[in-house]
Order: structure tokens, then C-alpha cells, then sequence
């Protein structure tokens, strides 16, 4: 049966996914703590919950144990959203990896901890946990876990983290290994990255790495939808489950280019590739990844769309909301 807590904790609430989340559960009816320290998001994808009266907006950093305390108050549910969401930022600065992703967890699992009730978390993870995993499609229990990136390493320590709270405290966790999830309100990925390029420079399109980077892409409404499946009990089986959640496809790199392309209406755009050392993008892209859905399928939960459809509509979203053309 689905039914909302009295009071859900959203952290990460003004960004791309948490923002949407928060707006569905909102139309369920039930009240919604957002805490965000804006480093990643915007009070401006939030404007719609900002009118509703049952939405409470609570600007800090996870990695603040007071603020973290307070914000928790009294939530029976926490989806936890909040971290650094750019891969390649490890390349340069490891540190805001480690403190936005795996010290922001701790803390907030500390908070959890001392309040000593019992508790659902809902942690949202990363298909880059598997790193470049021999076994495609790859599911859950799939290992060794190997991260190439220093951000799916301290999601991967984040997973470890939670699970081993659940041994201290009345603590149940369920987390999401996502795929790339695209659409309305991301201010980074491949897609908002060719529609930036392309507005900077119609003529001429920055591929990084070869471009046959091959990945699955799940567009953010059925990321939502995902996250509500945690509002049956039935999906909380265990004191720790893990899914994943993507779609059952892939896509490449220049096909993405040829559908924002097509979708900004320009012809004869020159796609120049970086070509890095293998292909990638940067040190730490993985370059192949497709998930195996069986799982949360057998829950009751399937993408609406497939990889291209994804990005298709995602590209459409994002050029309406940036107003170009």
C-alpha cells in the first residue's frame, strides 16, 4: 500500500532529480522538509513547492551536524539525494568528492544514529560503482565493485556506510543505482553540455573523448517514479536492498550529438572529438555501461522509455527551458 509518512526529509531538494521528487511528493499530499546547501542546486527549481504551504525549504550543509540534527527532526522517511554530481570534478578536486558525497552521508547518518528512531533511507547511488564491470548487463550482485572515479568510489563508501548503520540502529535502507539520468532542470551531462556548446558555437560541436562512449540514459520522471515504489512496503524486504534503475538500452555519444543537434534545428554542424587515451571523455568515464532491471521489474517498476526516447525528450525540455531558438 502506498502512503506518505507524516514528515519526509529530501536532501538535495533543489537539484535536478531531488526538485522533482519533491515536487511528486507534494502531490501526494504529504509534507516535505528540502534541505540543500545550493552548491549544486537552485531555489529556483523549487518555486513550484515554495507555494505550497505543506513544503518547508531548509538552506544548509549535510556535512554540518547541527544543521543536519535540526533538519532531521522528526522524518520517518529520508531520500537522500544530496552530493558533488559531476563525475570529472575528481580529476582535479577529489576533496569535493569526499566531503559532499561520503562525509555528508556520515553525518547524516549520525543524525539518524543519536535520534535513535526508527528510520527508511533511501540512498541514491550510481551505476559507476560497478567501474568497468566483465558482465553487461550488469546487476546487483556483481563483484568485485572496482570504481575508476573518485566519485563512484565514495558513492560505493556511501552504500558501505549506510548498510553497516543499519546493524546499530532501527535503520532500513534501500539504495538506487542509477544510470544517467537526463532531462528537465540538469545543469550537467552530455546533453546540457552539447545544447551549451552548440549556443556558444552553432557551427562547430566538442565531442570529448571518441565518442563512442556507449551508455544507458533514463529520463528523470521515471527516476521519480522509481523513488516512489519506496512508499510500498513491500519494497522494504530487508534491512539493506539494492536496485538498479536505468533503462534497457544503450545509446553512444554522437548519437546524442546527431538528437541535440537535430532538436536546436541546425544542419551541417562539424563534430570534432577530443579522442582521449581510450576513448574517454576524461580519466575515470566509464565507456561502456548498461544495467540489469530484472529486479526492481519484478517490484512492479519499468522505464517508460528507452535511451534515445530519453534524450529526445530531455534535449526538448532543456532547449524550451534555457529559451533558445
Amino acid at each position: 500500500m502506498r502512503s506518505l509518512p507524516a514528515r519526509v526529509l529530501v536532501t538535495g531538494a533543489a537539484g535536478f532529480i531531488g526538485s522533482h521528487l519533491t515536487d511528486r511528493l507534494l502531490s501526494l499530499g504529504g509534507e516535505v522538509v528540502g534541505f540543500d546547501n545550493l552548491s549544486a542546486g537552485d531555489k529556483l527549481n523549487l518555486a513550484g513547492a515554495m507555494e505550497d504551504s505543506r513544503f518547508r525549504f531548509a538552506e544548509g550543509d549535510l556535512c554540518d551536524f547541527e544543521a543536519t540534527r535540526h533538519v532531521l527532526g522528526e522524518a520517518e522517511l529520508v531520500f537522500h539525494l544530496a552530493a558533488d554530481p559531476e563525475v570529472r570534478v575528481g580529476v582535479e578536486d577529489p576533496d569535493s568528492h569526499f566531503r559532499q558525497n561520503l562525509l555528508a552521508t556520515y553525518t547524516l547518518l549520525e543524525a539518524i544514529r543519536k535520534r535513535a528512531a526508527p528510520t527508511k533511507l533511501v540512498f541514491a547511488s550510481t551505476s559507476t560503482v560497478y567501474g568497468e564491470p566483465s558482465v553487461m548487463p550488469t546487476p546487483e550482485d556483481y563483484g568485485p565493485l572496482m570504481p575508476i572515479s573518485t566519485y563512484g568510489a565514495t558513492k560505493l563508501g556511501c552504500e558501505a556506510l549506510a548498510a553497516s548503520y543499519t546493524q546499530l540502529l532501527p535503520l532500513q535502507v534501500i539504495t538506487f543505482r542509477f544510470a544517467n539520468v537526463v532531462g528537465s532542470r540538469a545543469r550537467h551531462g552530455v546533453v546540457y553540455d552539447f545544447i551549451m556548446k552548440l549556443r556558444e558555437n552553432p557551427r562547430e560541436l566538442e565531442v570529448l573523448g571518441d565518442g563512442t562512449q556507449t551508455k544507458s540514459y533514463l529520463h528523470v520522471d521515471d527516476s521519480v517514479d522509481a523513488f516512489l515504489m519506496t512508499l510500498d512496503d513491500k519494497i522494504w524486504r530487508n534491512a539493506v536492498e539494492v536496485y538498479n534503475i536505468g533503462s534497457e538500452d544503450q545509446t553512444n555519444v554522437l548519437t546524442i550529438s546527431e538528437i541535440v543537434t537535430s532538436a536546436m534545428g541546425l544542419k551541417n554542424v562539424a563534430v570534432r572529438t577530443t579522442a582521449k587515451a581510450g576513448g574517454r571523455a576524461w580519466p575515470g568515464d566509464v565507456k561502456t555501461m548498461q544495467l540489469d532491471i530484472s529486479k526492481i521489474k519484478r517490484m512492479g517498476w519499468r522505464p517508460k522509455r528507452n535511451s534515445e526516447e530519453a534524450i529526445r525528450l530531455s534535449a526538448k525540455e532543456l532547449i524550451r527551458e534555457l529559451q533558445i531558438g
